[in-house]
């Protein structure tokens, strides 16, 4: 684990920083109601929770996709991050930067692969693949073991599930997974 992930990991207002993207996640999964359709795109985000903001060395900008900060410009404005988040997740595609702070950044990006560049190819020995794991899910793994990186959420387009990487490591449910005694199951 590295030194920065610890640091800003165990700090409680960070804590409810991947708190809020992860339950934001999993309500814009669970409202979703075409799941069950046959060939179906679904919502997905991809949300990084970054320590420095100085993080072009590892991203780069996707174009013209951005987040609506004039909208919502906080994972703490409430009900406008979650319509934000709605709106994102069927309109673009890319990452989220989001600092620890809850602000998050206007331009989404592309976060680079690791093993791209002699310095990260240690890191990528820190990273597990599951067979579940689509691309989304796979650079946000990578991402989550850089020392700048607290944290990396997703939702995937695929299949609903959502996830949490820490440090490499993956905490994830199934859409079905989601809520179940809230939901009624």
């Amino acid at each position: 684990m590295s030194d920065l992930a610890i640091d800003y990991g165990d700090h409680e207002r960070v804590r409810e920083v991947v708190d809020r993207l992860t339950y934001c996640a999993e309500h814009v999964g669970v409202s979703f109601g075409g799941w069950e359709e046959p060939h179906v795109k679904g919502p997905g985000l991809y949300f990084a929770v970054v320590a420095d903001r100085d993080y072009g060395a590892y991203a780069d900008p996707m174009g013209d996709k951005r987040w609506p900060r004039a909208d919502c410009a906080s994972v703490f404005d409430e009900d406008a991050f979650i319509d934000a988040a709605e709106s994102v997740s069927v309109e673009q595609d890319g990452g989220i930067v989001v600092a620890v702070d809850g602000e998050i950044e206007e331009q989404m990006v592309r976060f680079r692969d690791l093993g791209t560049r002699d310095e990260e190819a240690d890191l990528v020995d820190d990273v597990s693949y599951e067979p579940w794991m689509g691309s989304r899910h796979m650079s946000a793994i990578e991402t989550s073991v850089r020392p700048e990186v607290v944290a990396t959420v997703t939702l995937s387009e695929e299949t609903g599930r959502v996830s949490v990487f820490r440090d490499g490591e993956a905490n994830s449910m199934r859409r079905e997974e989601i809520g179940g005694r809230w939901r009624g199951e």
